[in-house]
């Protein structure tokens, strides 16, 4: 920013009309951006031409700031910035340009299709996204103490989280879905002090999979939200918000920052939701409310590098879904005919019990305006969890046998990963909850990359061979 000249307007007033201006053509490139489709706001999100003439040296692509800190032109326009009186982004760890364009997407691609306005906050990670959620929803507890419930199948470190930090620490009210297709067990967990229902799906590592619209129904018969993780699906084929949920939050690490050098988390919220948590401004704009306060005062914030790394990412996000998810499938057939494996979790197979409801939910984005499909398609996600016969000693001789595929706790990837969750991922959740989540000690989970699938099947095939 050069040296203010003396000539040039300031004041709270004239602060305000700039502010109200910009404001103004934001809402209209946002309306432009609307009637788009999904690859093109992947490509671009909000970040358009005349931003980059007016504010950013012509840059083609959106700009990283790695300033820790905004500055402003006089004592006026600070006094509106801090107070939120006009748009700011003032301190990295509040918000930062970069962190906006990528929560611009975000929110573009989660309502894709309907006319849902929403906001995104963006986070350090996943856990840090859900975290802040949970907390700014229980708050102000009232005169009876709040409680949620949430199914059962869940990441290890978000089951982690909700047991034994949240209900044996701080002894906070969790209620558990063992069955999260019974409505009615939902139902029954449900009272005047419940302040939101709470699922993953597909659930890491067992794929668990329910119906997305019921449960937002039941939710607001109540008056509170429905919350999900949608991470394993991502917005290519999955968009919750479309089927009644107020929250979707994304482990952005994962399918959405496929190169895996680094880390990212995001609450995309609609406006408003439904909630009776006593405060207003979160209702209205919950993402917002997320980053002017729990955000600000808890440090969560993503880094601006990270950011632009997941706004590159996010570019090939239809494409890559779809070809990981065709592949996956190959391999799911593949392994369900292989005389060492004992089952096959993944939501495409005919014969997995939850593939109707799947069916249903999990539709590749703008495949009617494909000319390779020209019609709606199914895609069931790059992730599957398959059983070993023998137990786990013949599990962990097949996994430590494999040679192309990675032996690590990740997903999502550009290059296929294994685990065995049971001594990983949901190693500290314990016996019991984990035979409650489904997640037995033969169980491999497997996130398919963008190799061949002939190559991912011989490495299998190999590797299995170990299991007799």
């Amino acid at each position: 920013m050069t040296q203010k000249d003396p000539a040039e307007p300031t004041g709270a007033q004239h602060y305000t009309e700039a502010a109200r201006c910009s404001l103004k053509a934001r809402a209209e490139a946002l309306r432009r951006v609307r009637r788009l489709r999904f690859d093109t706001i992947a490509v671009h999100g909000l970040y358009t031409v005349d931003e980059a003439l007016d504010h950013n040296h012509g840059a083609i692509m959106e700009p990283t700031l790695f300033s820790s800190a905004q500055a402003y032109r006089d004592s006026a326009e600070m006094e509106l910035a801090l107070g939120y009186k006009i748009p700011t982004w003032c301190y990295t760890r509040i918000h930062n340009p970069t962190l906006g364009f990528l929560e611009d997407k975000l929110s573009l691609l989660e309502t894709y299709g309907s006319d849902i306005e929403a906001g995104c906050c963006v986070y350090s990670s996943g856990m840090a996204a859900i975290g802040n959620t949970v907390d700014a929803l229980m708050a102000l507890p009232g005169s009876q103490p709040p409680n949620f419930v949430s199914s059962c199948q869940l990441y290890g470190g978000t089951y982690q989280l909700f047991d034994a930090r949240l209900k044996r620490e701080r002894g906070m009210d969790v209620r558990m879905v063992v069955d999260s297709n019974k409505i009615d067990e939902w139902r029954r967990n449900i009272d005047k002090s419940t302040r939101f229902l709470y699922g993953e799906m597909p659930s890491n590592p067992g794929l668990a999979f329910f119906d997305v619209a019921a449960v937002a129904a039941l939710a607001h018969e109540h008056g509170i939200p429905f919350v999900i993780d949608a991470t394993i699906a991502s917005p290519a084929l999955l968009r919750p918000m479309l089927y009644g949920a107020d929250v979707v939050i994304h482990s952005a690490t994962k399918v959405m920052s496929c190169s895996g050098f680094g880390m990212a988390g995001a609450v995309i919220a609609r406006m408003p939701i439904l909630s009776n948590t006593p405060n207003d401004e979160l209702k209205a704009d919950f993402a917002l409310y997320l980053k002017r306060y729990p955000q600000r005062e808890q440090g969560g914030c993503l880094h601006p590098f990270q950011a632009s790394m997941t706004i590159a990412d996010l570019r090939t996000l239809r494409a890559r879904v779809d070809e990981w998810s065709q592949t996956a499938m190959t391999v799911a057939r593949f392994l369900e005919k292989h005389p060492a494996v004992l089952a096959v979790n993944y939501l495409g197979l005919e014969s997995y019990p939850l593939h109707e409801l799947a069916k249903k939910y999990l539709w590749l984005v703008d495949a009617g305006h494909d000319e390779r499909y020209g019609r709606p398609v199914n895609r069931y996600t790059h992730m599957m969890s398959f059983r070993v016969k023998g137990g786990p000693e013949a599990t962990r001789r097949a996994f430590d046998r494999l040679q192309l595929i990675w032996r690590a706790t990740d997903l999502g990837r550009v290059k296929t990963v294994a685990t065995i969750p049971a001594i990983s991922t949901h190693l500290l959740q314990g016996e019991e909850a984990r035979k409650k989540a489904d997640v037995p000690a033969d169980l491999i989970r497997l996130s398919v990359g963008a190799e061949h699938p002939d190559d991912i099947i011989g490495d299998l095939d190999q590797a299995l061979g170990a299991a007799k």
